[in-house]
């Protein structure tokens, strides 16, 4: 597995040990190859020999993305074609890469929910990026006869993710209110509508695709409705340990936002036999807990440091 340190990484590697597989990983942070280093993988991967990869890694930032846009777009693009290259030069099996449900950018209310025929119209460079990743990904298959099966995934959240997401930054902003007993709690577009899944339910979905996917193909993995990013904040300010007043703060708008984004699960619920576990309140609660707990760990560190220092 690429990426297997990140947020979704991490939870497949505890989600594929779960189901007894045996996991091999690599992560650039943790002195892997990165994945513009073609050489690096294929040398990995023959060394290896694993029956599956699961390409995780990349550029995953959407803000990011509008400062560095070149390096998004190799990355996500040029690093899914090295990983895909690599695999073959090693008889890799299968590979599920994993794109992203904003390479279909706007749609109208007649084209929701939003199947994998709906042809790609990105608005931001990530979802550029990730629509050379998914047209890489189909040439291997295509012209090359490799087994590749792509994910297209729409928005997910859970315990452990960064604050480049929305469900997660909200959740952060009300434990540290909480935490400091402030009044407020600053917020960008409550607008825009999102088809959210747990994480967990999201790598259960990988792990079915590696096994029961069909080759060269592309499946939305979602939840197949949507809710207001107002919906969720919503949930999460009636699980606050206190009230907190809104302040809507123009810098947390994106440059460009999309209305409403929701899939079409029924692919890969017909191929595979997954639907969702979890419900979106008791994953959002969880979150918050999550983030409470690491607000606190991060305040008690501090604190230590500084008894340390003054000692």
């Amino acid at each position: 597995m690429t990426g297997a340190a990140g947020f979704v990484g991490s939870h497949l590697v505890d989600h594929l040990v779960a189901e007894a597989d045996e996991v091999l990983t690599t992560n650039r942070a943790t002195g892997g190859p990165d994945l513009l280093d073609y050489e690096g993988l294929r040398k990995l991967l023959a060394d290896l020999r694993p029956d599956v990869v699961f390409n995780l890694a990349g550029q995953a930032d959407v803000a990011q993305s509008w400062q560095e846009p070149l390096e998004t777009i190799r990355t996500n693009g040029e690093g899914t074609f090295n990983i895909l290259a690599a695999a073959r030069s090693a008889g890799v099996e299968r590979v599920v890469t994993v794109i992203s449900s904003d390479i279909y950018g706007v749609r109208r209310f007649n084209d929701l929910p939003i199947t994998e025929e709906a042809p790609f119209q990105p608005i931001s460079p990530y979802a550029a990026s990730k629509a050379v990743a998914d047209i890489v990904a189909n040439q291997a298959h295509l012209g090359f006869g490799q087994d590749v099966v792509r994910a297209r995934s729409f928005g997910h959240f859970g315990p452990g993710q960064g604050e480049n997401a929305v469900c997660s930054a909200l959740a952060a902003r009300v434990a540290r209110s909480e935490h400091a007993g402030a009044e407020t709690i600053r917020v960008g577009n409550l607008n825009a509508r999102r088809d959210f899944t747990d994480v967990r339910d999201v790598v259960r979905a990988y792990r079915l695709l590696a096994t029961r996917g069909r080759a060269g193909c592309a499946y939305n993995v979602c939840s197949g409705t949507s809710v207001t990013i107002g919906t969720v904040l919503d949930i999460l300010l009636a699980h606050a340990e206190r009230p907190l007043r809104v302040i809507s703060d123009p810098g947390l708008y994106r440059p460009v936002d999309l209305h409403e984004l929701r899939g079409d699960a029924s692919q890969l619920e017909a191929d595979t036999g997954w639907s969702p576990y979890f419900t979106l309140e008791s994953s959002l609660i969880e979150l918050l807990n999550d983030w409470r707990c690491r607000v606190r760990c991060t305040q008690f560190r501090l604190e230590s440091d500084d008894s340390v220092k003054y000692r």
